[in-house]
């Protein structure tokens, strides 16, 4: 089952970066906020990162600040996903239940734990 992980991560200034493994990489999205049941968030799709970031805490390389692990766990993506808006099945120590990413415009996405 693939991983996920969500960092904080205090550059430039303190956001979540939440972290999903696809192969080699992973797809990542910065959440303005940390995640909370039934809370919409404002979330940035990024680049995607180094499947490193599923273990690793510290400094981040460039001085671009440090990230601690908030939450880490495996996940499924549900069957009802679209590019637009992805579903998944997250199981760690903090988040329990589905999370929905929604694309409002480009790289500008919702995020919402749905249930617990």
């Amino acid at each position: 089952m693939p991983r996920f992980v969500i960092l904080d991560h205090d550059h430039p200034e303190l956001h979540w970066d939440l972290m999903l493994e696809a192969g080699d990489a992973l797809r990542t999205w910065r959440l303005a906020e940390p995640p909370e049941p039934g809370r919409t968030i404002d979330a940035t799709a990024l680049g995607d990162h180094r499947a490193m970031y599923l273990n690793y805490e510290g400094p981040v390389s460039g001085d671009r600040g440090t990230v601690k692990r908030w939450d880490s766990g495996t996940f499924e993506e549900m069957a009802d996903s679209t590019p637009t808006r992805r579903m998944f099945s997250l199981t760690g120590r903090r988040v329990i239940g589905q999370v929905k990413l929604t694309q409002v415009d480009g790289a500008s996405w919702r995020f919402v734990w749905e249930s617990r």
